[in-house]
């Protein structure tokens, strides 16, 4: 026996308790007539075990392609999923709760008739798994061949797979696991250079000379996806450049005199950046002042910077003193003023290297920090870079343009290239000190302190990276950014914030490096002439290595020689592209040894998985992308972008985002710290249904927390939502839907009122998922199991299940509800949770299944609850007249119970059932909507020996003979009532323990009421 879990009973039962005896030989034993729940479903989830022996019979049972079958030629919905990288074995919390997210969305959608397939990914390249195999290498990266390290990574990428496969399987997540997308693929890389080929003969492609961010640590080119923010300290000098000529100035002959011996004040954080130093920037709009002091001489800085710039290099401004005062040490002089327009052409010397530094104009210098003058080092800043390319295309420097110089190497050591001899082969970070004690030694330096600030970082190796130029594989933003910007907009985006977000990113994006120095991805498919440098690209070779990447993998650009690759393009493109000489000899040719960005190997995945198996998922664009919200400046971008240059669209219609995973105190989770929660420790102490109730618990378009406390109380929840089901299966184990259903028209207004909870819970639930809130899933199927189901309906109708005979009308009709419950709640818990809905289905006798089955589907061959369509209840189940009504009754209830509570605790009574309520009114209207209900009900409702309604009562008259227990009073529809309680005259009946004046009147059960005598003899 067991009782719903989370009811507060105010009524005895015998189930509880030994059943006294009849008190005579031969007597029936009471409860061996009880008609006490019967079902095979446990108790105990046992989910350690019990939720693989059902993940097998889904696999033996392909429930997966039944779904597919089941709703094919239907509308589809496709999830399409992200790839996770293959640099772990194992998955983390927060790759779980995406995972379960978005199989509780293609399930769902299946459930709700779509054609809703889902084919798992996985990234399979990118510098995390480089480094993981390189940290096992004895002698490192360049102690083996390229070829041999490639062979290394796919081993531990596919071994890696196999890890989380299996993690993904125990989540319960259903899927196309027999053919799952890899981006290590070779039809998959094959198609990647196809797009690849498409965007360069688009003109979107571009190979050229220009800074980006470089991680000096992993030794490569990082895109803006790649880099996030930490603090760094850094240094924050005030640099004099030494005026050398003003003749190619505007200024007038007045001013360029009183320039002479001037010095034009710059200000940075990157002193190591200085030997690279090309030229000045100025503000065209600027008002720039020359000024005097004592100690440093005439220095030119912005008007609007004079005041905090003398504060900092300790002096202070005071322009209007003409007294000796004014050269006093501690002022400044002005002594001319002039726009910075007039500045252009003035030439200045590099403070300690051989070279002249131009003034020229930019509309990026501002007024925000340092001297309104910028130090421009076009080999290491953006803007620097962009405004001196557009001095090159002047005339006047067209023949002598300014160089873009970056005299750093790869792993950040200072090169030869035009720097001086002592910083040659310094570390980046350690020549800053060695540059300022120069510019000390040059007298140029006139401040210099650290301060923290935040600065990028890679993200991988979480390094301090830097701005650094070098020839690179770009794709033009620009040229597809007002198209993409507009097809955000085609977008449904949840949250909505999410449109924000990635519009402003792209509307702010500059060119996306594509190349990156590394071994492991797929290379850039171009050569070039050895003897010319000549980029050698044509769509005619990519189809040729195409077709071999598709064969061999895009290993073979590693393992083959350039002959090799080539050998089979035909003769003629060879003559074509002037490949070959004279006698047909291939011409010396080299590979581009850089391999593309593994972001944009995952943002063509709209093309190289949904387009290239249309057969199965359709044609782009999908229904919904879902990842975190980090994907923002990520995978969702990166698709968007491609989707949008290859086919003029996004390639999605909905993007869903949640947010990180933290501890629940609010914090990171790390291994310092100790709150890392491991998800499948979770699984094996509480199975994965419990994991995927939480993803249901929390809103996950914010940051969401998980702890121990957390998980407990979801399994409290678990265990409360199953109880609640074993308790249905086990009162439904006599009940043939077939023949004993009830109508709703033969219901009890309690019945018709559960029914209407019901529908109401459904019809919540359904709009959740639909407005994708599907957090609001675990509250509302608590609520139905632990209130509306076992604290009210199963409290009051348990007596009733026992005790009446097996076909009272009333027992038909609760267990006809009870059913309605489970075919209803059943589908519902699919999504969420999967497992236990196949246990309740597997424990269902066939008669109970093929009723559910033939509703819903009109067939009675399923072999699994996961094939249930969403549930579609009557229209008539939602009555809110019912509902008015009882919750009217409730208000009644809720009033008896406080007044029975005193006598209760009291010990007056034991329970409710020996108890007669009396309930009266003033107003003949107050209860007229009881009148039609019997009082046998009512007591039913109330729990309670019985009810009697009266109206305008003499107290003094109708309490004597009995014993008052007590009285209270109560409200409904804003009319008063009062209530009486009185210990019953009758007796208790042994079998139901209720308190009713036939006990005794029956020879052959002497201790038994009518009702339970009948029950007794329809069992004869």
């Amino acid at each position: 026996m067991q009782e719903p879990s989370g009811s507060k009973t105010v009524s005895g039962h015998p189930e509880k308790e030994k059943t006294p005896a009849a008190g005579k030989a031969g007597a029936v034993n009471y409860k061996q007539t009880l008609n006490l729940p019967q079902t095979g479903f446990k108790m105990k989830a046992g989910a350690a075990t019990r939720e693989v022996e059902i993940q097998q019979h889904w696999q033996n049972s392909q429930v997966y392609q039944q779904s597919l079958q089941q709703n094919k030629g239907n509308p589809r919905f496709l999830l399409h999923d992200g790839p996770p990288y293959l640099s772990a074995n194992t998955i983390h919390i927060g790759t779980a709760l995406n995972k379960i997210l978005k199989d509780i969305v293609t399930r769902y959608k299946f459930q709700r008739g779509f054609y809703s397939p889902y084919v798992p990914g996985y990234d399979g390249h990118g510098l995390p798994i480089e480094n993981a195999v390189v940290k096992k290498i004895k002698g490192g990266r360049n102690s083996m061949s390229a070829a041999d390290l490639r062979k290394r990574c796919r081993e531990f990428a596919r071994s890696n797979l196999s890890g989380q496969e299996q993690n993904f399987k125990r989540l319960g997540v259903w899927g196309n696991w027999e053919t799952p997308y890899l981006t290590i693929d070779g039809a998959f890389e094959a198609t990647q250079i196809e797009v690849f080929g498409e965007l360069y003969q688009n003109n979107y492609v571009y190979k050229g000379l220009k800074p980006v961010y470089w991680c000096c640590s992993c030794e490569t080119a990082l895109a803006d996806a790649e880099v996030e923010y930490g603090d760094h300290s850094s240094y924050n000098i005030y640099v004099a450049f030494p005026v050398k000529t003003t003749s190619q100035s505007a200024l007038s002959q007045a001013d360029q005199v009183l320039l002479e011996n001037a010095r034009v004040v710059i200000w940075t954080t990157t002193p190591w950046t200085l030997p690279a130093n090309m030229a000045l920037a100025v503000n065209a709009n600027f008002t720039y002042c020359l000024v005097e002091s004592n100690v440093h001489g005439k220095l030119i800085i912005a008007e609007g910077l004079l005041d905090s710039v003398s504060k900092v290099i300790g002096q202070n401004l005071d322009s209007d003193n003409e007294t000796d005062n004014s050269k006093a040490e501690g002022n400044f002089k002005i002594l001319a003023s002039f726009s910075g327009a007039l500045l252009e052409g003035l030439v200045t010397s590099h403070p300690f290297i051989d070279r002249q530094s131009p003034v020229l104009l930019g509309d990026h210098v501002t007024l925000d920090a340092g001297t309104g003058i910028v130090h421009t080092a076009p080999g290491h800043g953006m803007e620097d870079y962009v405004m001196v390319q557009q001095y090159n295309r002047t005339e006047a420097y067209q023949n002598n343009p300014i160089e873009i110089l970056s005299p750093v190497d790869n792993s950040g050591r200072l090169t030869e290239e035009g720097c001086v001899p002592s910083l040659v082969g310094v570390p980046y970070f350690k020549a800053n000190p060695l540059i300022l004690e120069i510019l000390k030694d040059k007298q140029a330096l006139l401040q210099s302190s650290q301060f923290q600030h935040s600065y990028p970082h890679c993200w991988r190796c979480h390094n301090p990276v830097i701005y650094r130029s070098t020839e690179q594989w770009f794709i033009d933003i620009e040229k597809a950014r007002q198209a993409s910007l507009e097809a955000i907009k085609s977008v449904t985006w949840i949250p909505a914030r999410g449109e924000t977000r990635i519009s402003n990113m792209v509307e702010g994006r500059g060119d996306w490096c594509l190349s990156r120095q590394r071994v492991w991805g797929v290379p850039i498919p171009a050569f070039y002439e050895e003897a010319t440098g000549a980029v050698i690209f044509d769509p005619r070779i990519i189809d040729h290595l195409s077709q071999l990447f598709r064969q061999h993998t895009s290993d073979i650009w590693w393992s083959w020689s350039v002959d090799e690759l080539l050998n089979g393009l035909p003769q003629a493109v060879k003559q074509d592209l002037n490949l070959v000489d004279e006698t047909g000899t291939l011409k010396a040719l080299r590979k581009e040894t850089d391999i593309m960005d593994v972001w944009f190997d995952s943002g063509i995945t709209h093309r190289a998985v949904v387009a290239c198996r249309a057969d199965e998922l359709g044609e782009p664009p999908v229904e919904l992308y879902l990842e975190g919200s980090d994907q923002h400046r990520g995978w969702f971008q990166s698709s968007l972008l491609t989707g949008v240059m290859t086919t003029g669209k996004a390639p999605y219609k909905q993007v869903l985002t949640h947010g990180f995973v933290l501890d629940e105190n609010g914090r990171k989770m790390s291994k310092s710290l100790g709150n890392v929660i491991d998800p499948n420790v979770v699984i094996r102490e509480f199975g994965a249904d419990v994991l995927r109730l939480w993803v249901t618990s929390v809103d996950y378009t914010s940051d969401v927390r998980i702890g121990k406390n957390t998980l407990h109380q979801m399994a409290e929840i678990y265990k409360k939502v199953r109880n609640t089901i074993r308790f249905i299966l086990g009162n439904l184990a006599d009940f043939n839907p077939e023949s004993d259903r009830v109508s709703y028209d033969g219901l009890s207004l309690l019945d018709q009122y559960m029914l209407h909870r019901l529908s109401h819970i459904t019809k919540n639930i359904t709009v959740a998922f639909d407005q994708w809130a599907l957090y609001r899933y675990a509250h509302e199927i608590q609520y139905l199991s632990m209130a509306d189901l076992s604290a009210l309906y199963f409290d009051i109708t348990k007596d009733i299940l026992y005790c009446d005979a097996i076909n009272t009308p009333r027992r038909r009709g609760i267990q006809t509800v009870l059913f309605n419950v489970l075919q209803t709640m059943l589908p519902m818990l699919v999504p969420v949770m999967p497992h236990m809905a196949d246990d309740i289905w597997l424990s269902l006798p066939d008669i109970q299944k093929n009723a559910i089955t033939k509703l819903a589907l009109d067939k009675t061959d399923i072999n699994s609850a996961t094939l249930l369509p969403w549930p579609s209840l009557p229209q008539e189940w939602e009555n809110p007249a019912v509902a008015a009504k009882f919750d009217q009754l409730l208000a009644v209830k809720a009033a008896v119970n406080l007044v029975l509570e005193k006598p209760r605790s009291s010990g007056k009574i034991g329970s409710a059932l020996e108890a007669d309520v009396l309930l009266v009114a003033a107003d003949d209207t107050t209860f007229h909507w009881l009148e039609a209900l019997t009082p046998a009900f009512l007591s039913v409702v109330l729990i309670t020996g019985s009810v009697r309604i009266v109206q305008d009562v003499d107290e003094t008259k109708l309490s004597a003979g009995y014993a008052w227990l007590d009285s209270g009073s109560g409200t409904v529809n804003d009319q008063p009532f009062s209530v009486y309680v009185m210990p019953t005259g009758s007796k208790k009946c042994e079998r139901c323990w209720k308190y009713e004046p036939t006990v005794g009147d029956f020879s052959e059960a002497p201790g038994c009421c009518a009702r339970c005598y009948q029950a007794i003899k329809a069992m004869a």
